[in-house]
């Protein structure tokens, strides 16, 4: 059996545990078969034994199935944060259940080659963990900055990653990047984030005191002013219908290696945008030091053509340097710019 992806499948192919001989070929590729059998009265084929290939390009690349943004609960918030390894990865298998899933299939094994999200998790989940091992003290919001700031948007090949159709994804599709472990253990600096951060996001999304209790543990009263949404301090930026000026604020502490170190601010605007870093140098003088910068963003004059598509956004990124080398402190940059009338 020759299983032949549709249109909006792409070139997403998985290992599936099929009940028939069969391979699976993308939508390209399914239509290169179809024309030559049309070619030929007497079209002819097989299937060789399967061998692991590789080296594979592009790789890695955005599943078709991948969850995609934007965040329809926040939209100040990007999501996904990251993407990882989630296509044809072999895992243990029970044997309490067929590779197939099915129960009618009396196949056992070992081992399962399994793609989606639940495989994804996994990988982030170790990598949150060996961050963990080697820095006991770091909070959870400090572990996923490392990951998230570490992470990369371009391929094997240093170039962009594309998503299923092999156009260039967005940070819609991969969030900061795909996951890079060895960077995550040495970030340089992170966007930490206490309770009381999170707390007062929560607030500003108007849960009430019994709902914060539940989250708390404790009662808790909301400040009479709560810190706006774009305020969090997360590791990306996301600006959401752009019609004025607007600056935001986060904070990054030094986590080392070096006591002292300044990191230089390099920005990759987005289409159409002005953005402005305040202090666009940042001093520190010890491990554990905290400091606040400012962002804004503005249209630029003149006025240059909205995007088209990805919801009229349009996409950058700001990255901390050490001016080493070793420390690439790097954060999308997503700016809905406003529709021309």
């Amino acid at each position: 059996m020759v299983l032949v992806n549709d249109e909006d499948s792409g070139s997403t192919v998985t290992a599936d545990a099929h009940i028939l001989p069969a391979l699976h070929i993308s939508y390209t590729d399914g239509l290169a078969l179809l024309a030559y059998i049309k070619s030929t009265p007497t079209p002819s084929g097989f299937i060789t034994k399967a061998r692991t290939v590789v080296g594979m390009t592009p790789a890695p690349i955005m599943a078709d199935f991948s969850s995609q943004g934007p965040n329809i609960l926040n939209r100040q918030i990007l999501k996904p944060d990251v993407t990882a390894p989630g296509v044809s990865i072999i895992a243990a298998w029970s044997g309490q259940a067929a590779p197939s899933d099915r129960p009618w299939d009396p196949r056992r094994v070992a081992f399962n080659a399994i793609s989606g999200t639940s495989m994804s998790t996994p990988h982030v989940a170790g990598i949150a963990g060996l961050v963990r091992t080697v820095h006991p003290d770091w909070s959870p919001a400090a572990i996923k900055s490392a990951i998230m700031t570490t992470a990369t948007d371009l391929d094997m090949e240093k170039r962009p990653i594309l998503d299923p159709f092999l156009e260039k994804a967005t940070p819609f599709a991969y969030g900061s990047g795909h996951v890079f472990p060895a960077r995550a253990l040495d970030p340089g600096l992170v966007y930490d984030a206490s309770t009381a951060d999170y707390l007062g996001f929560l607030c500003t999304l108007g849960y009430n005191a019994t709902a914060m209790e539940l989250f708390n543990g404790v009662p808790y009263q909301c400040p009479a002013s709560p810190v706006a949404v774009q305020d969090l301090n997360y590791p990306t930026f996301t600006i959401p219908a752009l019609a004025e000026p607007r600056t935001v604020r986060r904070r990054v502490t030094n986590v080392g290696p070096a006591q002292q170190t300044t990191y230089t601010a390099a920005v990759v605007e987005p289409v159409g945008v002005q953005v402005t870093v305040t202090p666009p140098t940042l001093a520190f003088g010890a491990v554990g030091e905290e400091k606040e910068f400012h962002v804004t963003f503005a249209e630029k004059v003149p006025v240059v053509p909205r995007p088209e598509g990805a919801g009229g956004y349009a996409f950058g990124a700001l990255v901390w340097s050490d001016g080493t080398g070793n420390h690439q402190v790097r954060s999308p940059l997503l700016v809905q710019r406003p529709r021309i009338v």
